[in-house]
């Protein structure tokens, strides 16, 4: 997969892509291409890929000795600021208060197979015959700094990981104020940047807008990747649609502050640049000691939005996520928050998870409000032992009464938070992130602890583990709801280490605490939440093989979210939960039937009061579960295909996941507002199935010639006269299919149930 030319060209390769670069004449490196594979290179086209014999005009050379050499007009694998390049650059070093304009030149180059998966840090991870690494060796000499880049290259995915590390061989600190982890130059301004973008309760809504000279970034600096903001970028070709077009993606690996920007020079070249957010960021690099930075992920695609999404999804789940997750079945969890908020005992929601079994549910989640003293959302946080007016016998027997239901159980944690009115911050007021000034910011009414600080993760962590213990707990829900403001450590002060060092210091230790639980608990199930879709990035998913998306459950609204969210990851990472109606975040009132038709795209749960359904309810969901059960394999991890192209203001949606093994497929189509006198016939084409097949679409069958090219008819629509033959009437429907290639000689049935 990796071939290096001449000692001076490297070519990474595999069925989908190629990624090339080469030592530039100044030493440094230099970016030719990516994109679709370009099989093997020859010594003639090596020569035509690197001739240059000008230099673009009102430009300064990069030295004396070569006047038709400039970095200015150059595609780089690592740029530098201000060395005849005058866009911003990937990373900036300090000594004392000098900026130092480096000159990284190659060393050597190093090859290896395979990457091991680390608790301590997150990154892609691939066995030996899954994954080549290339390792560039780069020097600045006179500022005694070592540089290593490295690329990594995976057998069937159309996608380059890089990292990076510095090493301080000087005698004095230097500080680095920026040093980014991925970076694409490419030849051409033609693309539109897509960024997801939104807010609580709105999360990764699709935003694309025209690219032209000048820069454009998404980043966050709430101390988290944020609601506003996701780190998944891209540049999408003009002409590019769902299922064709060129799409460069990149994604970190990281749940911190970050930054994903792209600038456009005067020749329209266009460099993306992602990375640890550099505001409010510096690392002190004493003598011998070195910096890596997350790694990032570089994706692309000549089948447009669909063919993006199927590889950020598909690459999370086999190089990211733990794979032991693609094996176990995602339980059907009941969430009791929605049904008591924080108005529970013992006896109520002992009755809720015997309600939740007999409609077919798996796993009961006690949400908050079990611990300290935690009647409202003023208390407790930090105090995570079980309140006893709720748990008069104690949580363990709570939990093993549970387990004797043949239930899991789940509990809900928010480890990283405080309440002013806690033992905990009675007892080391001196663990809460706050600057020494008399006035500090509340949200939530709660602080962030000072997860810097290594004895506060071990503390938490303590009372983590005695309740794991004592419950044998299957699954946690991991929350987060309140981002850090007037970010200030005393651990970090009393240690003389700068305060810009906190953020990332700050998630290294939620990794810590992630990797503490893992390793004693590998078989736990941890659901990453940061108060909704806070915190939805691939750093969590190393840890979490699911995430809680969004606090909004209102089936109309997480049309957009998932839409979104599916672009840069995995189906089996979006955890669903159909809520009552009216919704408790929306008030819209939308048909058990709609809510279910969305939420059963990925791990399904439910959050709502059962002992207030009707007879004809229950019965609703427990068919669903019981179809949801027959497929859930197919609807949790099938490779998902957006129908309908999505917009800002979409009023029709089309899902579906497909199972090329099996040949079956889940549509769902979904309008949110009725129109009057709708077409009596409109069609989905369907891309993903085979034309010389003949498929079942919910009992009838139809070719795959017209499938793929005329599509599946939409449900006939009411429009005004159509009352008998209508199948979606009125504002917020859904209508589901069931596909299934046909076998000749066989009945045509399914054993999956209806829908």
């Amino acid at each position: 997969m990796i071939e290096v030319i001449n000692g001076n060209v490297f070519h990474l390769q595999n069925n989908r892509i190629s990624y090339v670069f080469y030592i530039m004449k100044n030493d440094q490196l230099g970016h030719l291409y990516f994109g679709n594979p370009l099989g093997r290179l020859s010594e003639m086209d090596i020569r035509y890929l690197i001739e240059r014999n000008n230099k673009s005009g009102g430009t300064v050379k990069f030295s004396q000795e070569d006047g038709m050499f400039t970095l200015a007009d150059q595609a780089q694998e690592y740029p530098v600021y201000g060395s005849s390049d005058f866009k911003e650059g990937a990373i900036d070093v300090f000594h004392e208060n000098e900026p130092w304009y480096l000159d990284f030149k190659f060393v050597r180059y190093h090859l290896s197979k395979g990457k091991e998966r680390q608790l301590a840090v997150p990154s892609a991870y691939a066995a030996a015959d899954e994954s080549e690494t290339l390792t560039i060796q780069l020097s600045d000499e006179e500022h005694r700094l070592d540089l290593s880049l490295s690329f990594s290259i995976f057998t069937d995915f159309a996608v380059i990981a890089k990292n990076q590390q510095i090493v301080n061989r000087g005698q004095d600190p230097v500080r680095i104020q920026k040093m980014l982890s991925g970076v694409l130059e490419l030849p051409s301004a033609d693309y539109d940047f897509l960024q997801l973008s939104g807010a609580w309760l709105k999360e990764r809504h699709i935003k694309r807008r025209k690219l032209e000279q000048g820069t454009v970034s998404a980043g966050s600096l709430k101390g988290a990747s944020g609601h506003q903001h996701n780190p998944f970028i891209a540049l999408v070709e003009k002409n590019a649609d769902n299922n064709k077009g060129n799409v460069y993606a990149a994604n970190l690996i990281y749940s911190g502050n970050f930054l994903g920007q792209v600038e456009v020079d005067e020749w329209d070249n266009t460099r993306l640049m992602i990375g640890i957010n550099p505001a409010y960021f510096s690392w002190e690099l004493n003598a011998d000691e070195s910096f890596s930075t997350p790694e990032a992920l570089l994706f692309f695609s000549d089948q447009g939005l669909n063919g993006i999404s199927n590889q950020t999804g598909r690459f999370a789940e086999k190089h990211i996520i733990d794979r032991k997750w693609s094996n176990e079945i995602r339980p059907i969890v009941f969430n009791n928050w929605e049904a008591t908020y924080f108005d529970f005992d013992q006896k109520k929601l002992l009755a809720l998870a015997k309600a939740g079994k007999d409609l077919g549910m798996e796993c009961f989640v006690i949400d908050d409000g079990w611990f300290g003293k935690r009647d409202n959302a003023k208390s407790s946080l930090g105090d995570w032992y079980a309140d006893p007016k709720k748990f008069p016998d104690g949580l363990g027997k709570f939990a093993r009464q549970i387990h004797e239901m043949k239930l899991q159980l789940g509990i809900w944690f928010e480890p990283e938070m405080i309440s002013p009115d806690s033992d905990l911050y009675r007892l080391h007021p001196e663990w809460v992130v706050k600057h020494p000034y008399s006035r500090a910011s509340v949200g939530r009414g709660q602080f962030v602890l000072d997860f810097a600080d290594p004895k506060v993760v071990d503390a938490i962590y303590g009372q983590l583990k005695k309740v794991i213990l004592d419950t044998q707990l299957d699954y946690i829900k991991w929350d987060m709801n309140r981002n850090i403001t007037e970010a200030y450590s005393n651990y970090l002060s009393q240690k003389k280490i700068d305060q810009t060092e906190f953020f990332h210091r700050y998630i290294l230790g939620v990794y810590s605490l992630y990797a503490k639980i893992l390793t004693d608990f590998p078989e736990i199930l941890i659901e990453g939440c940061a108060g909704g879709g806070g915190r939805y990035d691939l750093g969590i998913l190393f840890y979490s093989p699911q995430i809680w998306p969004s606090d909004d459950s209102d089936a109309v609204e997480r049309l957009k979210i998932q839409s979104g969210t599916l672009l840069g990851y995995p189906l089996s990472s979006f955890s669903n939960h159909v809520s009552a109606s009216p919704n408790h975040q929306t008030e819209r009132i939308t048909s058990l039937k709609m809510r279910q038709d969305v939420a059963m795209f990925g791990p399904l749960g439910y959050e709502l009061n059962l002992a207030a359904l009707s007879d004809h309810e229950k019965e609703e969901i427990t068919a669903r579960i019981a179809f949801y059960k027959n497929n859930r394999q197919l609807l949790t991890f099938g490779t998902f295909y957006q129908l309908i192209e999505v917009k800002e203001d979409s009023n029709e949606y089309a899902w579906a996941v497909f199972n090329e093994e099996k040949t079956e497929a889940v549509i769902a189509f979904f309008r949110i507002l009725a129109k009057p006198n709708s077409s009596v016939q409109e069609f989905l084409k369907v891309p993903f199935i085979c034309t010389d097949r003949t498929y079942l679409v919910n009992g009838q069958t139809v070719s795959g010639q017209v499938l793929k090219n005329i599509g599946i008819r939409k449900p006939y629509q009411f429009n005004g006269v159509n009352h008998d033959q209508a199948e979606v009437k009125g504002d917020f429907q859904s209508y589901t299919y069931y596909l299934k290639e046909k076998i000749p000689n066989s009945s045509g049935g399914s054993s999956n149930g209806k829908i």
